[in-house]
């Protein structure tokens, strides 16, 4: 496909993306099925920028030489691309039965509360992402709270400050 303005497009898109994508994209685009690479593109630039920006999507559309509406159909359907900016720890609380019933709700409650957030959103700061999850595999522990990696069991609605006040001071160093 080319337009009168592609040099201008090219330029455009190549500046949007490191150059180790923009070569990974231009080896896709040498394969009969080009299209069939687009996950695998966004994931890299998912895994360089934290997530799915719109004008990194639309330079990878450009590039691919795939529709838009393709790159941003694929970019929302599948659940492990973020369109926003996370947070710098991904707090996720388990709301799978056993969890529920030991009262995760009310740990979930306090936790928006307390950040100012709801489920898919991150903190102004940039500290905290808030996201529910079905199950986390640990529910002789309900109800769970994990943080990035770690598992914080029989979590209760009250140990919410003095748990986010921890990775508080993680970010600002002073909790190594």
């Amino acid at each position: 496909m080319s337009t009168d303005n592609w040099k201008l497009i090219e330029t455009r898109s190549k500046a949007a993306l490191p150059e180790a994508i923009v070569e990974y994209i231009a080896q896709c685009r040498g394969d009969e099925h080009s299209e069939s690479y687009l996950i695998s593109i966004l994931h890299k630039v998912q895994n360089h920028f934290g997530y799915l920006g719109a004008e990194q999507m639309d330079a990878v559309a450009q590039l691919l030489q795939v529709p838009a509406a393709k790159v941003s159909g694929v970019a929302t359907f599948y659940h492990f691309f973020r369109l926003k900016p996370r947070g710098q720890f991904m707090i996720s609380v388990c709301l799978g039965t056993a969890c529920y019933v030991k009262g995760a709700q009310g740990v979930l409650e306090r936790v928006k509360e307390e950040l100012g957030v709801d489920v898919g959103e991150t903190t102004k700061d940039g500290i905290f992402t808030l996201q529910a999850s079905r199950c986390l595999g640990t529910c002789g522990l309900a109800p769970v709270v994990m943080i990035d990696d770690e598992v914080h069991g029989k979590v209760r609605p009250d140990h919410i400050p003095v748990l986010l006040q921890k990775y508080r001071e993680k970010a600002r160093g002073e909790g190594k």
